[in-house]
């Protein structure tokens, strides 16, 4: 049993394809079915059961999946304590545009002060693209403000975040009684459900919405008198960019979490990332 055999096993096993396996391995995917047979035939045993929607593990495969999941940690762990000099303590952390821009990449900061083995690296995409990845292994943990399969996923760390809305310093108020709505494209956003519950609070909620796929795009909207929007405190507060905005703090908080797959055995550098938040 070879340890490319056991990353492969453990791929399929967490994305229940073997198509979104070799996707990710960046393998054709008759090769990925190929490894899982003769793996199969190694051991004497059936390690999936095949449907139309998947593959799921059988009780064998249970077995030397949560042996696998140790088994690799071990090996990387090892490489990385005996050469840190060629191989490095990996942690990839998931996290939206919007919460990514202040807080995640100061907490990065503080970590890698003292960790210094290990290699940060941060995703972004959508709340359904992460917890995707999240569940597939492709990402040790992810922050996430909102709900979640709680029987998949637990909190191990949250923090609460102030929203502000901005709005452009208009020459002529009477001009922009409606004013367009600058929303970012992800509908799970919590910024932008809470610019949409605002405008219908203030029965603006037939406004004309702009949607953008990044947050600098939203601000400089903002900046160039597109429309209003809704961000966290920390991003107008940590800006000099931003003297042509007025902004309202909004009583509501936003909380976040760090969220991490259940059951999952975790490395050594999220064990110790998750250390580092409990601490602060």
């Amino acid at each position: 049993m070879e340890s490319q055999d056991l990353r492969i096993f453990k791929c399929v096993a967490e994305a229940k394809s073997l198509s979104k396996a070799a996707e990710v391995l960046g393998y054709v995917q008759p090769h990925i079915s190929q490894r899982i047979k003769n793996l199969e035939k190694e051991l004497d045993i059936k390690l999936f059961i095949r449907t139309n929607r998947g593959v799921t593990l059988t009780d064998q495969g249970e077995a030397l999946f949560n042996y696998a999941q140790r088994i690799l940690l071990l090996m990387d762990d090892a490489k990385a304590e005996v050469n840190p000099n060629k191989f490095k303590k990996s942690l990839i952390i998931g996290a939206s545009q919007t919460i990514s821009a202040i807080k995640i990449p100061s907490l990065f900061s503080s970590f890698l002060k003292e960790s210094k083995n290990i290699e940060v690296k941060l995703k972004t995409d959508t709340k359904k693209a992460l917890q995707e990845m999240l569940s597939y292994g492709e990402i040790d943990g992810l922050f996430l403000s909102s709900t979640y399969n709680e029987a998949q996923f637990e909190t191990v760390y949250h923090y609460a975040e102030k929203m502000v809305l901005i709005l452009p310093l208009y020459e002529d108020r009477g001009e922009k009684d409606q004013p367009t709505l600058l929303i970012n494209s992800d509908v799970n956003c919590i910024y932008r459900n809470r610019l949409l519950a605002f405008s219908k609070e203030h029965h603006t909620h037939k406004a004309n919405m702009m949607e953008f796929d990044s947050l600098e795009a939203i601000l400089q909207g903002v900046r160039d008198g597109l429309g209003i929007s809704v961000v966290p405190a920390s991003v107008v507060n940590s800006r000099g960019d931003m003297k042509n905005v007025e902004y309202q703090e909004l009583s509501e908080d936003v909380h976040i979490g760090f969220i991490v797959k259940k059951g999952k055995q975790r490395s050594q550098s999220l064990k110790k990332f998750i250390r580092f938040l409990e601490s602060l």
